[in-house]
C-alpha cells in the first residue's frame, strides 16, 4: 500500500472542504481545487480522459482506507449507508453540526425519531465524549457513537449503556457494536428550545395546541423558553422530528446529489449552495482534468 505523507493527506481531505465546494458552485471552477491537487499526486496516475469527479472519486478511495481517514469520510459512511441505504430523502432528513446544549452534533437522522451520530474518527480525541454523549441525551431519542476499531474498547468504557455503539471498519463497513435505546421521555424541553430556530420553536407550540403570546421580541425568546419548560417531553419530540424533517427537509436535493460522484454526496447533503447554482457545480465536477488544471 502506497504510504502519503502527511502534506498529502492533508490536501486530499480538503478536496472535500466547504471552501472547494461552494467556489465550483458559485464560479462554476475553484482555483483552491486545482493548489490542492497539485499538492497530490493524483493527476499522475489519472487516465486521459479523467474529469475533477474522476479525482473525487480517487481522494476518496485513499482517504477511506484505515488510519487516513477524518470526519468526511464517516459523515460519507453514515449518508450512503443509512440516510440513502436504509431510509432515503423521501422519507428521512439529516441535520448537521446541530447545537444541543454546549455540543454540536455531528449529524442527525429523522425519521420515526431523532438519532443522533456522534463520530470519532482516527484524528479524534475522546476526551469530550462524555459531556457530548450527556448533551445529546437532552435532545435525542437515540445516541450513537460511531469510531474506528482503535476507538471501539475506549468508547464502550466512556459511555452508558443505553448509547449505542457504532464501529467504521478497516473495509468501510459499518457494524454495530451495541444498539442505542430509544428513550425521548429524557429529553430537556429547554434544551430543545435553545437549539431550534425561533420560528421553528413557534411552530412546534402551535401544533402542541400552546398559545404563543404576542409580546415584543426583546420579549419573545424568553416567553417561549419558559412556554417550552412546561411541555411533556415525549410529545415534544415527536412534534420536534415532525417540524424539523419539514423544515430540514433534504428531498428536493434527491435529484441533484444522485448527479455527482459518489465521493461527493456527503458534502451536497451537508455544504449549503444556491439552487442556482447546481449546474454550475455539476459542469465543474464533469470538467476533463487537463482543463481543471488550468483553473486560477
Amino acid at each position: 500500500m502506497k504510504i502519503y505523507s502527511a502534506s498529502q493527506l492533508s490536501a486530499l481531505t480538503r478536496l472535500f472542504s466547504a471552501a472547494v465546494f461552494r467556489e465550483m458552485a458559485k464560479k462554476g471552477r475553484s482555483g483552491i481545487y486545482r493548489r490542492l491537487l497539485e499538492q497530490t499526486d493524483l493527476t499522475k496516475h489519472a487516465g486521459p480522459n479523467a474529469t475533477v469527479g474522476d479525482t473525487f472519486d480517487s481522494a476518496f478511495d485513499i482517504l477511506k482506507v484505515a488510519g487516513q481517514r477524518d470526519e468526511y469520510i464517516y459523515r460519507a459512511a453514515i449518508s450512503q449507508k443509512v440516510l440513502m441505504g436504509t431510509h432515503s430523502l423521501r422519507t428521512a432528513s439529516m441535520l448537521n453540526e446541530f447545537r444541543a446544549g454546549s455540543s454540536k452534533a455531528d449529524l442527525v437522522i429523522l425519521n420515526g425519531t431523532a438519532t443522533v451520530y456522534e463520530i470519532k474518527s482516527e484524528r479524534d480525541s475522546l476526551a469530550r465524549l462524555a459531556n457530548q454523549v450527556e448533551d445529546y441525551k437532552r435532545v435525542f431519542a437515540k445516541v450513537n457513537v460511531i469510531a474506528s476499531e482503535g476507538h471501539i474498547e475506549g468508547v464502550m468504557k466512556t459511555v452508558p449503556e443505553d448509547v449505542g455503539v457504532m464501529c467504521l471498519s478497516k473495509r468501510y463497513r459499518i457494524t454495530t457494536v451495541r444498539e442505542a435505546l430509544e428513550c425521548s421521555a429524557r429529553i430537556c424541553s429547554v434544551t430543545v428550545f435553545d437549539s431550534l430556530r425561533m420560528a421553528e420553536g413557534i411552530a412546534i407550540l402551535q401544533a402542541m395546541g400552546v398559545i404563543v403570546p404576542e409580546v415584543p421580541n426583546t420579549q419573545r425568546h424568553a416567553v417561549m423558553r419558559d412556554l417550552f419548560a412546561t411541555l411533556d417531553p415525549v410529545a415534544l419530540h415527536v412534534e420536534m422530528v415532525r417540524t424539523l424533517k419539514r423544515t430540514r427537509n433534504l428531498a428536493p436535493l434527491g435529484d441533484f446529489v444522485n448527479r455527482l460522484p459518489k465521493s461527493l454526496q456527503a458534502a451536497a447533503l451537508s455544504i449549503s449552495v444556491r439552487r442556482s447554482d447546481h449546474q454550475k457545480l455539476i459542469d465543474a465536477i464533469e470538467t476533463p482534468l487537463h482543463t481543471a488544471m488550468t483553473w486560477s
